[in-house]
């Protein structure tokens, strides 16, 4: 029986197989270290659902799967396919991410490796598969064709937020996506396609299929994410033609303006590149056009609007549609028309989509309107601040507003508790094309922004406080984090017009100089800590009934916490004005500041303390416990809560 027979149902994954068939020496994933042809890949993935079949799974089960290495990802992908069961991306790296996915998606089985069976297999009673620890029995499975029949779903897709949704996707829905990314991006089997969205992600999770279901190629990163640097590597050492990003990744990828001194052109590593298309959050005009001239003249930009519940299919944008020059591009952001196969329409200013293989209109919490010319305008959406200024204000509506004046860059408004209770309006801006450290002069401070803003909004919407930043922060999913917004700190002269960063107002040595100064000063301490050991607990550090090379090992700890006491004196005497440098609340500084310290200093005493009690004077143990430990743990979690605040940054005010 041949393997066409055998499927009779046209999913992504007979149109993979057929590449396979016909190509099978094609390049299929290009991990840079090594490459898998269609052929190979095909082999292994028959492999794999053969294991995962003789293991009990259900037919139409879903399987998690979760690992560092996108090639294993999209094998597992393409096994769990064949064995006749849905599919599910994780991404391992963001433990509490992956944990909630796992519970969202209820999974029957889990494919990982060892390394991270850990972090997600909790004893829920999963079936579980380690690809590393299993790699002998695979290699032994049959490499024939799998006959199983495809699962009503094909794949659980999650949405792009902190707690994502499950979201189960139909085969004929991942199959529609993909023809109509196909026909918008004219796919060919020459493309070699890269993703710089996290596995879990949609881009990802779905758009793996623009690639191997037209018989192209698809750029992997080699470790769990990809980094700048590799991305530019990659498009030229394996020719990549497609690009899929998000606008931040987008716009390093990009590069500074041709004109900037001292900086390589971006078309010598992007030579290749055909098509960029930019999705998961929103594009103003301007910026698309910035970066459309910072690419290589005749490659495509598009600005996708897309949702998980469509398998990332949606609406698309591209320069060329517009009919006519647009008057106010700093405040316009264009989603253009659907997909083919897809509808959508705005009713009572909430933008409705249709999944693309047909159906009725779906609601999606965002908003846009329709213009004369037929494009789709975003215009927002209410999980991003809709609503959420003081008195109801639009805080969307208000960065337009900021942002078309010129050389403003980027911008987010957000709400502040200013001194005496009051909430204050402020604006965080960011150039959107790359520069030198600090050289932003466009940006305008608060008076300039006040200025410019009277007349265009009302008074009780002008930010009152100015942020500048080199980046606007950005979620693990590539949208901009209004929560990651360092907190304001007004200076102490208010109004100076002065132009502070956020992230580079922190005076004083490097992190490593600083390191290098404390333990040089924490020699004489140390020291000294040493000296009082042998004065006060002389039995604690006697050595002599310890053979070698142990007693050499326990007397060079003993050292070790000597040393760390001398630095919890250095951290105690110079430590708290570097931490309030840190830009958090004083308050909080403080607690963990001493915190620091006694983390520090604690190991000398308690443990010459705890080698002198026996372990069966359960009194002293005790007391010994409530003295260090409890203390220890409370330390450590101020310290916690110190590292995950964001910190307060100087900002321009202006009270006029």
């Amino acid at each position: 029986m041949t393997q066409e027979s055998e499927r009779t149902t046209d999913t992504v994954l007979t149109r993979f197989e057929h590449w396979a068939r016909t190509t099978p020496d094609t390049r299929a994933v290009l991990s840079g270290t090594f490459d898998l042809s269609y052929g190979e890949l095909d082999r292994r993935a028959n492999r794999l659902a053969r294991h995962l079949l003789d293991a009990g799974l259900p037919a139409g089960a879903t399987v998690a799967v979760g690992t560092a290495r996108r090639a294993d990802a999209v094998l597992a992908v393409l096994a769990v396919l064949k064995a006749g069961g849905t599919y599910a991306l994780l991404d391992p790296d963001s433990p509490g991410v992956a944990e909630h996915e796992l519970r969202a998606a209820r999974p029957f089985a889990l494919v990982t490796h060892t390394s991270y069976r850990a972090r997600l297999d909790h004893g829920q009673g999963l079936l579980v598969v380690c690809l590393d620890a299993e790699a002998q029995r695979l290699e032994a499975r049959s490499t024939e064709p799998v006959r199983a029949a495809p699962a009503p779903d094909a794949a659980v897709l999650f949405t792009r937020s902190d707690r994502p949704r499950a979201v189960p996707v139909s085969q004929a829905r991942l199959l529609a996506a993909f023809e109509a990314w196909a026909r918008v991006g004219a796919f060919t089997a020459e493309d070699r396609h890269l993703v710089t969205a996290r596995a879990d992600v949609t881009d990802f999770s779905a758009g793996w299929t623009r690639a191997l279901c037209s018989g192209g190629g698809l750029a992997v990163s080699e470790g769990p994410h990809w980094m700048p640097h590799e991305i530019r590597r990659r498009i030229g050492e394996d020719r990549v033609t497609v690009v899929h990003a998000d606008p931040g990744t987008a716009q390093r990828l990009a590069g500074p303006p041709a004109g900037q001194p001292d900086q390589r052109r971006p078309e010598d590593d992007l030579a290749p590149v055909r098509l960029l298309s930019v999705t998961g959050d929103r594009l103003f005009l301007d910026e698309q056009a910035e970066l459309a001239l910072r690419l290589r003249t005749g490659v495509r930009l598009l600005q996708v609007w897309a949702t998980t519940e469509a398998a990332g299919c949606g609406t698309w944008f591209e320069l060329s549609q517009l009919p006519r020059p647009e008057p106010a591009p700093r405040q316009s952001c264009l989603i253009g028309t659907p997909f083919p196969g897809c509808r959508a329409e705005v009713r009572d200013g909430e933008l409705h989509l249709s999944p693309p293989e047909g159906g009725d209109l779906v609601p999606t919490g965002d908003h846009g309107l329709l213009r004369p010319d037929g494009l789709l305008e975003f215009t927002g959406r209410d999980r991003d601040g809709t609503a959420a200024g003081p008195g109801g204000t639009d805080l969307q509506k208000i960065e337009a507003v900021v942002r078309s004046r010129e050389g403003t860059g980027s911008a987010l408004v957000r709400t502040v508790s200013a001194p005496g209770g009051r909430q204050r309006l402020v604006a965080y801006l960011a150039p959107y094309t790359l520069a030198p450290s600090g050289a932003h002069p466009g940006l305008p401070d608060a008076a300039g922004l006040r200025a410019y803003l009277r007349g265009r909004l009302p008074d009780d919407q002008i930010p009152q406080g100015v942020v500048h930043l080199e980046t606007l922060p950005r979620t693990r999913t590539g949208r901009e984090d209004r929560d990651g917004l360092p907190l304001p700190a007004q200076p102490a002269r208010a109004g100076t017009g002065r132009v502070k960063f956020a992230g580079r107002a922190v005076p004083g040595a490097s992190g490593g100089g600083l390191a290098f100064l404390y333990g040089c000063l924490a020699i004489f301490p140390g020291a000294l800590a040493f000296l009082l050991t042998l004065l006060m607990w002389p039995r604690s550090v006697d050595l002599t009934a310890v053979p070698s090379p142990w007693a050499g090992l326990f007397f060079v700890l003993y050292l070790c916490e000597c040393l760390a006491f001398g630095v919890g004196v250095v951290v105690l005497c110079v430590g708290r004005r570097p931490m309030l440098a840190q830009g958090r609340p004083r308050g909080l500084t403080t607690a963990a500041h001493l915190a620091l310290v006694y983390l520090l200093a604690s190991w000398w005493p308690q443990d010459n303390l705890y080698r002198l009690a026996d372990k069966y004077d359960y009194p002293r143990q005790a007391l010994l416990v409530y003295l260090f430990n409890i203390p220890l743990m409370i330390a450590a979690f101020v310290l916690a809560v110190f590292v995950t605040r964001p910190p307060e940054v100087p900002f321009d005010f202006d009270d006029d």
